[in-house]
């Protein structure tokens, strides 16, 4: 149900039903509602008094508020790994970049790459996971989480031209030789940019 929800799957705003959730997914009702509860809490699902689950809608001004905050919470967790910085911080980063820079954007048949998806999550995570807070870390997932849907549904206005590679490798550099303000710049930059394009995907 999640993987469904991130993909987008399920149309925004639709209901989700207990019933069509049990026979979608061939479990017990009870499992189900802990399913529904637990995404609600992810911010995938709007649980709303007496209705029910809904898909969260997708609109441009959450999408300006999921990145507004992301910004805020993702500069904090980035600056204090920075600040907590080790020797197997450091690996790791370089570690997920060169992973990521293995593998394509797209397949062959011009889909997105799992892959490639993957490998772009761990990168941003090895960038916050010396900041010493799970919780902060969990929050940051999260909404890294809800972002991706909006990638999904947009696609990224692929009109504009755009070189992911250099801003990871900006990122990374920055960071790795403790530009502390250049490297959250950066990043802050890269986020905002996904952002604009999603929007520009939204609006056509």
């Amino acid at each position: 149900m999640r993987d469904d929800l991130l993909h987008c799957r399920l149309p925004p705003d639709s209901k989700l039903r207990v019933e069509w959730a049990v026979a979608q997914y061939g479990a017990g009702a009870s499992p189900v509602r802990e399913a529904l509860n637990r995404l609600a809490a992810e911010g995938l699902l709007d649980r709303r008094d007496q209705r029910g689950f809904f898909v969260m809608p997708i609109t441009l001004e959450e999408l300006e508020e999921l990145t507004r905050t992301r910004c805020w919470l993702e500069e904090r967790a980035f600056r204090e790994s920075m600040t907590h910085r080790t020797a197997g911080w450091e690996e790791g980063v370089v570690i997920a970049l060169h992973r990521l820079s293995r593998v394509p954007r797209r397949a062959e048949n011009g889909t997105p790459n799992p892959e490639w998806e993957t490998r772009h999550r761990a990168f941003h995570r090895s960038l916050i996971s010396a900041c010493r807070s799970d919780i902060l870390i969990g929050f940051c997932e999260q909404l890294a989480d809800q972002a991706y849907r909006y990638r999904q549904v947009a696609r990224e206005a692929g009109s504009v031209p755009r070189d992911e590679s250099a801003e990871h490798n900006d990122i990374a550099t920055k960071a790795i030789n403790g530009d502390a303000n250049g490297a959250v710049e950066a990043l802050l930059h890269h986020y905002r940019l996904t952002s604009e394009l999603c929007g520009i995907g939204l609006r056509t």
